[in-house]
């Protein structure tokens, strides 16, 4: 193995490809061959919300997301704020966290995590309420 992987992130493979959820979910860890750091690219389309109303929280792992394009709106816990391009946002361990997309461009955001080697994700339900302004389907 090198000590070094370039990878184009066209050629990780889309989670969402097959199915009705919109957007692009590529998960970027084993293209890369990375042993200690997960990384995925999410792109949410213009008014998106794959997982209206839900979100979901890590025990063990904190996560940063790195926003490089667009504004995505971003709920933790009880807070819901609107994140722009450019900005890096930490989230705890145990922090209920989820996101959409209300504005009219494309976002895109890196999500970057230790890698632990099995799921720590618990969904929520009703987390929050659904917004007229994200659709849930392509």
């Amino acid at each position: 193995m090198s000590n070094y992987t370039i990878v184009s992130w066209l050629d990780a493979p889309d989670s969402y490809s097959a199915s009705d959820v919109p957007g692009e979910f590529r998960r970027m860890t084993k293209l890369l061959n990375a042993e200690q750091v997960a990384i995925t690219l999410i792109r949410i389309p213009a008014h998106s919300d794959f997982e209206q109303s839900t979100g979901h929280y890590h025990n063990e792992i904190e996560e940063i997301y790195i926003i490089t394009k667009g504004t995505l709106t971003m709920r933790f816990n009880d807070d819901i704020v609107k994140v722009p391009a450019d900005s890096v946002v930490r989230v705890a361990p145990k922090t209920v966290r989820s996101h959409r997309n209300e504005g009219d461009e494309v976002v895109e955001m890196w999500a970057i995590s230790k890698q632990l080697g099995h799921r720590d994700a618990t969904k929520v339900d009703d987390f929050w309420e659904a917004s007229p302004a994200a659709k849930q389907t392509k």
